[in-house]
């Protein structure tokens, strides 16, 4: 699941992509298939190795463009090529916090 670049080990269960925050302004980004950083899931780069996810990773935390805590979490690749964030945690970085109460009528 997340793996700290800091962590002898990174193990990848499933497709999975780099993801931190902004510090100037605390707005979730995604590593990029060219090197730069996005706001838009749908524009992560996906990783299938552990290879794959320590390279992103270290590229992520070396370019210092004002992301921090870069880290690897799961995602979910839905029909028609869409990523969804694979965990409740990242679905409510990217979404933000949404509770459904049924409220009887």
């Amino acid at each position: 699941m997340t793996s700290p670049l800091e962590q002898k080990k990174i193990k990848i269960t499933g497709p999975s992509m780099v993801t931190a925050n902004r510090t100037w302004d605390g707005a979730v980004v995604y590593r990029t298939g060219q090197k730069g950083w996005s706001t838009e899931l749908r524009d992560a780069a996906i990783v299938r190795t552990s290879d794959d996810a320590r390279a992103l990773l270290a590229e992520g935390v070396a370019d210092d463009v004002g992301a921090i805590g870069a880290y690897i979490a799961p995602v979910e690749l839905k029909e028609g090529g869409k990523i969804g964030p694979g965990n409740l945690r990242e679905q409510i970085r990217s979404e933000g916090v949404t509770i459904d109460i049924s409220v009887p009528a």
